[in-house]
């Protein structure tokens, strides 16, 4: 999510100069190091990056084709240091391996939709757009926002609804959704916003924003597998951080940080047991946390790039073998 487009060509992604500081560390201390970024996107945090060091290799992965193109495009002058992928980014091992390493430096994870996708209307992320209701981050995978919410179950709905959107009126909008889908298929984004709209009281429409941007969250994670993509991805990331190496999450909404703190609060913490008064060195935690925490955008960016304002950052280091 860490790009703002603007009219020109130029964007900013999200807590960059944070970014390239904190993989400054492991970057300096190998002698080849190698950085994977996880969502190369428009290829912001990754030009910094090779910008910032130039022995380093980047390997670029994102589910979005066309994410991949531009920013092919755009980093042409480090061709030679740059290896895209277009994977899901819980293929990060296997891309990896593909490219001949085992080992990494750093990775950077920048998790969400990106500006890129929100900003074209026709792929269906916008609520405030008239699309088709699509929502694929990889136009080439097969299912679509329209297919869930005409095909799923009422009670499957719900559980999306509630779980992903945080959304309290997931039934009143759901028994909406039924009933219009039984008249005629759901095929546009504003057509199922006012859906929405109309489904929630009247009183909680006039606080909080879009009263659809919820529901749209939730039916997105669904498209795409936001959750269990982030689940599967970073213990894998963890694993091929060499010693000294980190791994930076920027989180976008509260679901995915409670994914990335609860792995990073396990992680860090020692498997000796508490009565004894002394560490036990083969349950020794293997990774420190670099931020205390999650860190947020200065008040600088927040003017540049109204979009940081949701990101939270963490980040961790291997410390041990």
């Amino acid at each position: 999510m860490g790009e703002k487009m603007t009219s020109s060509t130029a964007h900013y992604s999200v807590m960059r100069d944070r970014c390239v500081e904190l993989l400054a560390p492991a970057i300096l201390a190998s002698e080849n190091p190698v950085v994977v970024d996880a969502t190369l996107g428009l290829g912001g945090h990754t030009e910094a990056l090779l910008q910032a060091f130039p022995n380093l290799t980047v390997i670029g992965i994102d589910r979005d084709q066309s994410a991949i193109d531009r920013a092919t495009e755009r980093l042409a002058p480090y061709a030679d240091r740059l290896k895209t992928a277009h994977f899901t980014f819980d293929r990060i091992g296997d891309v990896v391996q593909s490219f001949g390493y085992h080992q990494i430096s750093g990775a950077l994870f920048d998790l969400g939709v990106s500006s890129m996708q929100l900003d074209e209307s026709n792929r269906g992320f916008s609520y405030s757009q008239e699309a088709p209701l699509d929502m694929r981050m990889d136009a080439s995978q097969g299912l679509t926002a329209a297919q869930i919410v005409n095909t799923y179950e009422p009670g499957q709905l719900v559980r999306i609804l509630r779980t992903y959107g945080e959304e309290k009126f997931a039934t009143r909008i759901v028994e909406s959704i039924v009933k219009a889908r039984n008249k005629a298929p759901l095929n546009s984004t504003t057509e199922l916003a006012a859906l929405v709209k109309e489904a929630i009281p009247a009183a909680t429409r006039r606080t909080g924003g879009n009263p659809a941007k919820r529901t749209f969250q939730a039916l997105r994670i669904e498209t795409n597998d936001e959750l269990g993509a982030v689940t599967r991805a970073l213990p894998v990331a963890l694993q091929l951080l060499t010693v000294g190496a980190r791994l930076v999450v920027m989180s976008f909404q509260s679901l995915e940080d409670r994914i990335v703190k609860e792995l990073f609060v396990a992680s860090t913490t020692s498997g000796t047991p508490r009565n004894l008064p002394f560490e036990l060195p083969e349950f020794a935690a293997k990774f420190a946390l670099v931020v205390k925490g999650s860190e947020t955008p200065s008040e600088e960016e927040l003017i540049e790039n109204s979009r940081s304002a949701s990101v939270r950052l963490r980040a961790i280091e291997k410390v041990a073998a």
